[in-house]
């Protein structure tokens, strides 16, 4: 019998959870961007800078913590960044009582993204090591649905804590989550007990790998789009069609909602139909398709409608939700890319890629709203889909299937 059939879902339930405790913070912090600018007195350009400096800390940290991970193993790495994690949001909430500057504000956001990393690269080399390579790309998209479950959390529980009790409390409350979720890593996260020696074909280290890095750079790519939607769709629904934070939020969490649904059927269907390449290619495409969409109704819908108030929420809804739903096959073929004992790396590559750009667009955007408006940032959006498939295509294309993974004693 191959990998202990109970245990494994264990560990797959403990990484999920480590991943929404994080991804509430990280989605959720950009839903309250509309109280955030009032409560702190933040312009545009400041706001874009707090809705950002959460990606740079992540980004910065995310290749250390795999390659602590890879060596260490996966406990002791997620404890670590659980824990500390909720000390630095536990300092944000003490400090958010009083007068929070804006350096202060930003300062803590960055030390919750430099710590809350680890548990990216670390809960996905967990699934490496547990899982099969047919079951993978299902286990590795439930595992990616704890992100915009996680966010879709965040959009609905931050905001209203924000405007009933102010950010101590959403601070705090982020804080409880994190070692809530702590507890099931320590009670069920621990390497496998290997009962032959390693079978993996050598590779070369991640950091060395071209292929492992085009992967990489794809993944950043057509991150940006997601992250776009994710930090600047409430402003745009805000302020260019004056729809309330309400419904603000309903729109954000149908878009995760959808985020999940599919991220678990893309998963099945492609460890049922072994075609993750071609799939992740297509969806690159399909994405730039659904944001030139979104741009042509931006531009034609200019000013505020019954119309625009219809057809745009269900045009961002559509380019949110398809832009979401690939993840979890990308970054199980990134793993397999470079192997399981060196997922870890792998893995906290292509989070590094991403959070930096969770860092760079939410500026980029702000600059590309004020100067050019609404209508090019989702254009330039589908630019990035474009760029993104031709990245995939050219870093998957000798994608070499791994050896099994050993088993132990179920």
């Amino acid at each position: 019998m191959g990998l202990n059939n109970q245990h494994r879902w264990k560990v797959l339930a403990a990484g999920v959870s480590a991943n929404v405790s994080f991804s509430c913070v990280v989605g959720g912090v950009p839903a309250t961007a509309v109280y955030l600018r009032s409560t702190y007195h933040l312009s545009n350009s400041e706001l874009g800078l707090a809705l950002g400096i959460l990606g740079l800390g992540i980004a910065v940290s995310e290749i250390p913590w795999g390659l602590l991970t890879d060596r260490w193993g996966d406990r002791p790495v997620l404890l670590t960044g659980l824990l500390s994690v909720a000390l630095s949001l536990l300092i944000l909430a003490a400090f958010s009582a009083h007068t929070l500057t804006v350096q202060g504000l930003c300062l803590g956001l960055f030390a919750t993204g430099l710590l809350g990393s680890s548990v990216n690269g670390a809960s996905g080399r967990a699934i490496m090591l547990w899982f099969q390579e047919r079951e993978r790309g299902l286990a590795m998209s439930i595992r990616q649905t704890a992100v915009p479950t996680g966010y879709a959390l965040g959009a609905v529980l931050l905001p209203w804590l924000a405007h009933r009790y102010g950010f101590s409390i959403v601070f705090g409350t982020a804080a409880a989550l994190c070692l809530l979720c702590s507890g099931l890593v320590w009670l069920w996260i621990h390497e496998p007990n290997l009962t032959q020696p390693k079978t993996e074909i050598p590779r070369l280290s991640p950091l060395r790998d071209k292929q492992v890095w085009r992967a990489v750079l794809a993944i950043s790519v057509l991150c940006a789009p997601q992250f776009a939607v994710l930090t600047y769709a409430g402003v745009f629904f805000h302020d260019a069609l004056g729809l309330s934070v309400t419904t603000v939020s309903l729109v954000l969490v149908l878009i995760q909602i959808g985020a999940v649904i599919g991220r678990l059927w893309s998963g099945h269907w492609t460890d049922r139909l072994n075609n993750r390449r071609a799939y992740l290619k297509g969806c690159a495409l399909f994405c730039a398709a659904a944001f030139a969409g979104l741009s042509i109704a931006a531009s034609v819908l200019e000013t505020p409608s019954l119309l625009a108030s219809i057809a745009l929420p269900l045009a961002v809804i559509l380019a949110g939700i398809v832009v979401s739903i690939w993840h979890g096959v990308a970054y199980a073929e990134l793993a397999t890319l470079a192997g399981a004992q060196r997922s870890g790396t792998a893995l906290s590559m292509g989070n590094s890629g991403v959070f930096l750009g969770l860092f760079l667009t939410p500026i980029a955007a702000s600059a590309t709203i004020s100067h050019w408006g609404w209508a090019t940032l989702w254009a330039l959006c589908a630019l990035c889909g474009l760029i993104a498939a031709r990245l995939f295509a050219q870093a998957l294309v000798k994608v070499t299937a791994l050896t099994p993974v050993n088993t132990q004693k179920a």
